[in-house]
């Protein structure tokens, strides 16, 4: 799977760099050279990364990235920034729940290897969340299954703990099987 980044800078010769630095990566890479232009990206997109300036005239990477929290909740968020002010970087951090939040200038290898932390904690979880949905689906499905056949998911131990299974008749088991299947 081939995934997303969006890069966030009001400078082209920065968004150049970052691309030149992620070339060998298999990720496909969008630009925005602004907060408002990111945020009409993010509307039309699914981003497993976003990478944004902090700095830019009009709408600043602290507040963007507090807008993707709540419109990509599950988007990876990082901060860029030249100059790195306590108080705006303690902003972005806790009301974007950044990720990572890089200096300019960077390490080119120290980004590259953030960037695939954070597509594996993209990765991680996503399937966090499929195999939540998953369980609460089955749990549905036991429920139902337990009003239509009440302590069918008792389980029983003799005095040795041994699992008793009791036997059911053909018919119960035809309802079954015509109502959930194999």
């Amino acid at each position: 799977m081939s995934h997303r980044i969006l890069l966030v800078d009001d400078e082209p010769n920065v968004l150049t760099a970052l691309e030149r630095v992620l070339f060998d990566e298999d990720y496909e890479i969008d630009t925005a050279s602004s907060g408002e232009e990111a945020l009409e990206r993010v509307a039309a997109n699914d981003y497993t990364v976003i990478v944004s300036d902090e700095r830019m005239p009009g709408m600043g990477g602290a507040e963007f990235l507090s807008r993707v929290r709540v419109l990509r909740p599950s988007t990876v968020r990082m901060l860029l920034t030249g100059q790195a002010s306590l108080e705006s970087t303690m902003k972005a951090v806790n009301g974007g729940e950044i990720y990572r939040f890089f200096l300019k200038p960077w390490d080119d290898h120290t980004v590259v290897l953030a960037l695939r932390a954070a597509v594996e904690k993209f990765e991680l979880e996503d399937e966090n969340r499929r195999l939540l949905l998953t369980v609460k689906r089955q749990s549905a499905e036991l429920k139902q299954l337990e009003k239509s056949f009440p302590g069918i998911s008792e389980i029983r131990k003799d005095e040795k703990g041994v699992y008793l299974l009791e036997e059911i008749s053909d018919a119960e088991a035809d309802e079954i099987i015509a109502k959930y299947g194999r």
